[in-house]
């Protein structure tokens, strides 16, 4: 391939991405789906890159404020330590984001206003790999500690950005994890054809080897106590998630076969990773009718999952109305559109259908065996305000379902003994309350992530992550 020139090296060149395995091949396994690009195809993508005087990849697409152009520009010269250092200067976990962020960098890049946007993600996730294989990355333990102590519960990607910024300051964290494994919402939550787990457990050695704890199957609260951890702790971070799932109370919801979409994905994962399942409680979708609600990221892994496992029909049922093949003018450029997705799970099969209604749960011998359901419209009242579903006359319809899996979303934090036996204060939706540093009611208790800000992507719990961690360092004191 002869060298790229990055003079108007946008009009020259088109977006290429990285594409994934053949689907008769992917769908019989639960190996990473998508493939890598070369360092020549990452190359002339970095040319691609306008070096914009506003960089909105950088300050308003970016939930990281990760320095796009300036990687961008030292890839293209081949300056990839370099390139490393201004990633992991706003990016602690950019192996992880590099292969499961939706880019929202690439929706507000400029050149995406009449083209097809840089491919950011990518570039992203060679700039991290080539690190590893270069080895830029070995363990560099801070040079001394600060004498301060500080738990983090959780280990999700709030909780391991917390943990990876206070270590680098000197802080000695101890990171607590009810699971047996270190990971969270990452290991147990994300299947392995998007994220395999190696990627994750090189990613905690290192950490690891630089000096922070993992404590597992320990459930604060229960196992040690909220008097413990102050007494031998100078901070607290909570970071366990949003665990509480949204629910849908129609008639014959206690029907057998009727599981929430967490569950059922953490049980493949620790199949996946070879952690015991008990038989009694396996949910499996093999030659199955299976039906999931909720059209977002969790009922997408939900559908690729069940193909992998062998499902007899899968059925991907929204609420929201379709959305538009192209950006719509209610979320222009560079917000995050309003754009109908396709992920590598909808590619692999399974049937969607949008703007329908369920009205109930029907069953036999106490298992489901049929949702029915109904088409709606979207309307806005006559006085205004936001769009409510209608039902549609004449729309009503069956549909088949040995296993339905609800995906709808998450409401709180559910109940957590720690934050009760602090007295920990609540916002109105229910979410954990913190002030500008993420720190709760509680002096010396912090809170980052899903537990505080609700349900989102990773990427913005990792920003959030680091974002609270300086919030702590500034509570004990010391410089980041």
């Amino acid at each position: 391939m002869s060298s790229p020139d990055r003079e108007f090296g946008f009009m020259r060149y088109p977006r290429k991405d990285a594409g994934y395995r053949p689907r008769e091949e992917r769908v019989r396994d639960f190996k990473a789906v998508e493939r890598r690009l070369t360092d020549d195809d990452i190359r002339e993508q970095t040319a691609r890159c306008m070096d914009c005087g506003i960089p909105f990849c950088h300050g308003g697409g970016c939930p990281l404020s990760n320095i796009i152009p300036e990687f961008n520009e030292r890839v293209f010269n081949q300056r990839w330590e370099d390139a490393l250092n201004l990633l992991l200067a706003t990016n602690c976990l950019p192996e992880i984001t590099g292969r499961i962020c939706p880019a929202p960098c690439e929706t507000a890049c400029v050149l995406g206003i009449n083209d097809e946007p840089v491919t950011i993600r990518q570039v992203e996730l060679a700039i991290i790999e080539k690190g590893f294989e270069r080895g830029y990355l070995n363990a560099r333990p801070p040079a001394q500690r600060a004498g301060k102590r500080v738990a983090v519960i959780g280990s999700g990607p709030a909780g391991l950005a917390v943990a990876e910024v206070l270590n680098k300051a000197g802080v000695s964290v101890v990171v607590y994890e009810s699971a047996a494994r270190a990971g969270g919402i990452l290991r147990y939550g994300i299947p392995d054809f998007k994220l395999e787990k190696w990627v994750l457990d090189r990613r905690l050695k290192l950490m690891g080897d630089e000096g922070v704890t993992f404590e597992l199957g320990v459930e604060v609260g229960r196992d040690l106590s909220h008097r413990y951890l102050k007494d031998r702790c100078d901070a607290i971070v909570l970071t366990g998630g949003a665990r509480e799932p949204r629910d849908l109370k129609l008639p014959g919801r206690d029907l057998g076969g009727i599981h929430f979409a967490m569950p059922y994905l953490v049980q493949q994962n620790r199949r996946a990773g070879g952690e015991p399942v008990d038989p009694a409680e396996a949910i499996t979708a093999q030659d199955k009718a299976v039906v999931i609600l909720g059209g977002g990221d969790t009922g997408a892994d939900c559908l690729g999952t069940a193909i992998r496992q062998g499902a007899r029909r899968v059925w991907q049922l929204e609420i929201l109305p379709q959305p538009p093949p192209t950006r719509s003018a209610a979320t222009p450029w560079p917000l995050w559109p309003d754009v109908l997705r396709e992920s590598s799970s909808h590619k692999g099969g399974g049937e969607r259908r949008w703007s329908v209604g369920t009205r109930e749960f029907v069953g036999a011998n106490g298992r489901v065996k049929e949702l029915r359901c109904v088409e709606v419209d979207w309307v806005k009242p006559a006085g205004g305000g936001a769009a409510a579903p209608v039902e549609k006359p004449g729309t009503e319809f069956a549909i088949e379902a040995d296993l339905v899996l609800l995906a709808l979303g998450f409401v709180g934090p559910g109940r957590n003994r720690l934050v009760e036996g602090l007295g920990i204060v609540l916002d109105q939706r229910g979410f954990i309350r913190r002030d500008a540093n993420g720190m709760t009611s509680d002096a010396g208790t912090f809170v980052a992530g899903d537990m505080t800000q609700g349900a989102s992507l990773v990427v913005r719990a990792i920003a959030d992550g680091q974002a609270c961690a300086g919030g702590v360092l500034r509570y004990l004191g010391l410089p980041k």
